[in-house]
């Protein structure tokens, strides 16, 4: 089923037991919960997944059941990334894509290439992609930027190359991305707290970290900035904005495993080199979380 990938996504975690198996349960009830609050698709084996950690049996294990669980009820991003393009490559040709609505990339980590490098990493990976790509700039984590010149390139030279996750962090970027980028390539939010503005610059969607604990809210938020509504968008912005930079101020996915075990929704487990978040962030979320009040602005 194909359906429009735009609005909120969400970066989904990757639920473990105590002793380090993948939750199932867990899973299914965070998918079921976010789908029936409204969010617009979900987004597997992202950063938020811990899928540095997961082996290539554990990947494909969570991405049917994702696949199975949701059902064709909202499209399906799978992250494939990596920092070799023929191992990307590869991965993409061996894997079964159906049901997959697109693939979400990240730029490749470590090895720090140029833009010419980034260009023709990506011109491979879209030739070889039977779904459509979406690109991933998050230099924070890769020591690399995207630069907006080589993303409009690949917007424009590649028509599978339907979108970027920009979570630079660096509005001037992502404002000349959307002044010159194709009319159907779609700027998604990477970062939260800077997803009400750059909505308002005009990207039409986010790949949020958030959602998975407050989908809902964070929904109601992007559809009324969407539409234009910004008092309604700003309502939720700010009411949520003190959670948001609390679940990074000890590092993702530790900050959002936290806010779930606070909310009962699944065990507050990572895999190692990830730990728990500090006590101290600990409190402070759960005093957040437990006095959090929906703005009565939602009807």
């Amino acid at each position: 089923m194909v359906k429009e990938i735009k609005g909120t996504g969400v970066a989904l975690i990757t639920p473990f037991h105590n002793y380090g198996t993948i939750d199932l349960t867990s899973l299914r009830k965070i998918i079921d919960r976010v789908i029936a609050n409204n969010v617009d698709f979900i987004v597997a084996l992202g950063t938020t997944s811990e899928a540095a950690t997961l082996s290539k049996d554990e990947k494909q294990a969570v991405t049917e059941f994702i696949l199975e669980t949701v059902d064709n009820r909202l499209p399906v991003v799978l992250g494939v990334g990596g920092n070799n393009t023929q191992v990307i490559i590869d991965n993409i040709k061996s894997n079964n894509l159906d049901g997959i609505a697109a693939i979400l990339s990240v730029t490749p980590y470590y090895n720090k290439p140029q833009q010419k490098g980034l260009y023709y990493h990506f011109k491979n990976i879209a030739a070889a992609s039977p779904v459509p790509l979406i690109l991933y700039n998050v230099p924070g984590r890769t020591s690399v930027n995207l630069e907006a010149e080589t993303t409009l390139r690949l917007a424009h030279d590649f028509d599978n190359i339907i979108g970027i996750k920009e979570a630079s962090g660096n509005l001037q970027q992502i404002m000349e991305i959307l002044k010159d980028k194709p009319k159907d390539f779609t700027v998604y939010s990477g970062d939260d707290a800077l997803t009400l503005p750059i909505l308002l610059l005009g990207a039409e969607g986010v790949i949020s970290v958030v959602a998975n604990a407050f989908p809902n809210e964070f929904a109601y938020m992007v559809n009324n900035a969407m539409k234009g509504s910004k008092k309604k968008a700003r309502a939720i912005h700010y009411s949520l904005l003190d959670i948001i930079n609390t679940l990074f101020e000890d590092g993702n996915p530790s900050g959002i495993k936290a806010a779930l075990d606070i909310m009962k929704l699944c065990g507050n487990n990572l895999r190692l080199p990830l730990v728990k978040i500090n006590k101290g962030t600990y409190n402070k979320l759960q005093t957040l979380i437990e006095s959090y009040e929906t703005p009565a602005i939602i009807d």
